[in-house]
C-alpha cells in the first residue's frame, strides 16, 4: 500500500487531518501577514502582533494550527506551515502545492472539444484580503473563479437609468458550489484538480475524491452535514463564505436553481471524484 493509500485510509478514520500536515520546504515567511493581520484582526476581532514580532506570530500560527511542528522542526526549531495555512494564506499556494488550483474552462457547444472560448487557472489563496471596512483588496479563489466566469454566464440589462447584471444560472448557486468544493474536495488527490467546465447547456464542478464519510448525494439534499477539512470550513465560515447550519446544497444550490432556472441540480459520485451539474433553462 502506498503511502498516500494509507494516508486516505488514516484521513477515513479520523486518525489523520491532512489539513494540518506540514508542507515540506515551508516556513513563516511562506504566508502572507497581511492576509492574517486582516483575519485576526477584522474578522476575530482580536489583537495581533505587529509585523516584526516573528516569536510571536509563530506562537498565535501554531495555537491555530497554521503552523505545524515538522521533521525540519525537531532539527532546527523552524515550523512549517500546514496544509490549510498555504490554501489559506500562502503568498504562492501552487508553489507548494501545484495541484491544488481550480482549472476553468468555457466551451460554446454541449461537449468538450479542442476550441475552447476560454481557459483559466485559479491559484489565490483560499480567502480574501480585506480593508478595514470589509472591501475586497485581493480577491481569494472563489472570487477569482466567479470573475473567470461572469462574461461567459452573464449580462448587463439596462432597467430605466440603471444596469443590472443578469445571471444564467443564480450567482449565489454558483458560488456555494465554489464553496463546497474548495473546502470538501480530498486534497490528499494531490495529482487532480479542480475543473470548472461550463459547456452551452450546463455548469460542471468536478472536486477530486467522494464526498467525505460516506454522505450520499440524497443525503446532501436534505443538509447532512460532514467534514473533511474542518480547519478550512472554519475559517471559510469565519470569512462568510459559507453559513453555520450546512444547509447551503438544499436551500442555495437547490432551491434556487429549481426556483429561478426551473432545473434541478444534478450531484455524481464518481470512482474518485464528485462532479456537481447546473443545467441552464432549456430554450
Amino acid at each position: 500500500m502506498s503511502t498516500e493509500e494509507l494516508q486516505r485510509l488514516f484521513q477515513r478514520r479520523g486518525t489523520i487531518r491532512f489539513e494540518t500536515q506540514p508542507v515540506a520546504g515551508s516556513t513563516i515567511e511562506d504566508l502572507n501577514i497581511s492576509g492574517l493581520t486582516d483575519y485576526f484582526s477584522r474578522i476575530r476581532k482580536q489583537s495581533v502582533p505587529a509585523s516584526d514580532e516573528i516569536h510571536e506570530w509563530e506562537q498565535l500560527l501554531y495555537n491555530t494550527e497554521f503552523l505545524v511542528d515538522s521533521a525540519l522542526a525537531q532539527r532546527t526549531g523552524a515550523r512549517a506551515c500546514s496544509v490549510a495555512g498555504i490554501l489559506l494564506f500562502g503568498t504562492s499556494p501552487k508553489r507548494f502545492l501545484p495541484h491544488m488550483v481550480i482549472d476553468v474552462v468555457v466551451f460554446p457547444g454541449p461537449e468538450k472539444n479542442y476550441d475552447a472560448k476560454f481557459r483559466g487557472t485559479a491559484a489565490s489563496p483560499l480567502v480574501y484580503i480585506g480593508d478595514k471596512r470589509g472591501d475586497m483588496l485581493t480577491p481569494g479563489i472563489v472570487d477569482q473563479v466567479q470573475t473567470m466566469l461572469q462574461p461567459h454566464l452573464s449580462r448587463e440589462e439596462l432597467h430605466g437609468a440603471h444596469r443590472i447584471r443578469k445571471w444564467d444560472l443564480p450567482e449565489e448557486a454558483i458560488r456555494e458550489a465554489l464553496v463546497n468544493t474548495v473546502v470538501h474536495r480530498d486534497y490528499l488527490l494531490s495529482a487532480t484538480t479542480i475543473e470548472v467546465v461550463l459547456y452551452a447547456d450546463r455548469l460542471e464542478i468536478i472536486s477530486p475524491g467522494k464526498p467525505p464519510n460516506g454522505i450520499t448525494p440524497d443525503r446532501m439534499r436534505t443538509g447532512c452535514r460532514a467534514a473533511r477539512n474542518q480547519l478550512l470550513k472554519d475559517v471559510m465560515r469565519d470569512y462568510g463564505y459559507m453559513e453555520h447550519m450546512g444547509m447551503g446544497i438544499p436551500r442555495k444550490i437547490i432551491k434556487l436553481m429549481e426556483e429561478q432556472v426551473g432545473t434541478t441540480p444534478e450531484l455524481i459520485v464518481g470512482e474518485e471524484s464528485f462532479s456537481l451539474v447546473l443545467t441552464r433553462r432549456p430554450n
